[in-house]
């Protein structure tokens, strides 16, 4: 049985899976991957981004958000919201449900990993240089520009669709993403923070709630721009 709720929702915890599982491969100690590096992690997120979408299209959603942020910004373009709702709903679960999972995956490797903000970064973005205004700026932009991208690809469910949108969060990871982590999907930062705050991870530290608005309201705000702008164009 498949539907458009389940596709987003074992999509996206596909995706966070995959994605946050390749930052625990690179942060956490005594992993095979540790202090791989900046192009580790990027990859692996493109990667999660593309067998994410294929999954998820598998399941019963051909539209392959897994990302708030493009739902709202379809949902600006066309004016259709009945399907808003259910989609972030099913994306926030899969969220969390991919955040288990990565917990799961690296259990022995919490407990030997002393450093709090690395167990963190494993769940969710934090930036170099803590500046609201430039930080929300910074994922406004990304997200801005991966919304006018998306745009110009027409569907994700055929062809080469999925890897030219794996493409695409693989360049803005390795051009944009310095700053301020590009969580540029409140999914992949809000749920797991979530996870990150209710699972009993050991020697865990805050789930730094006081900056968790940045990555939500920076990719909403610059998906609700570029989708204004793909209307006007």
């Amino acid at each position: 049985m498949t539907s458009t709720f389940l596709g987003e929702f074992v999509g996206t915890a596909v995706l966070i899976y995959l994605g946050n599982g390749v930052v625990s491969n690179v942060l956490l100690k005594s992993s095979k991957g540790e202090a791989s590096g900046w192009i580790v992690i990027t990859t692996g997120w493109a990667f999660a981004v593309t067998i994410g979408i294929f999954i998820s299209t598998k399941f019963g959603s051909p539209a392959a958000h897994l990302n708030p942020a493009v739902t709202i910004a379809e949902a600006v373009k066309s004016g259709d919201w009945s399907n808003a709702f259910s989609f972030i709903l099913a994306q926030m679960l899969g969220g969390i449900l991919g955040s288990v999972l990565v917990w799961l995956q690296y259990f022995p490797h919490w407990a030997v990993t002393e450093d709090k903000g690395s167990k963190l970064a494993c769940f969710c973005v934090a930036p170099a240089i803590r500046n609201p205004l430039a930080n929300f700026l910074a994922e406004f932009l990304a997200t801005a520009l991966a919304i006018i991208a998306l745009g110009s690809f027409g569907s994700v469910t055929t062809g080469l669709g999925p890897l030219t949108v794996g493409i695409l969060v693989w360049s803005i990871g390795l051009s944009l993403g310095g700053s301020s982590g590009y969580a540029i999907n409140p999914a992949r930062d809000l749920a797991p923070r979530i996870a990150h705050a209710i699972l009993p991870i050991s020697g865990k530290g805050s789930s730094d709630w006081s900056y968790s608005w940045i990555p939500v309201a920076g990719p909403i705000t610059g998906a609700i721009a570029a989708a204004l702008i793909l209307k006007m164009i």
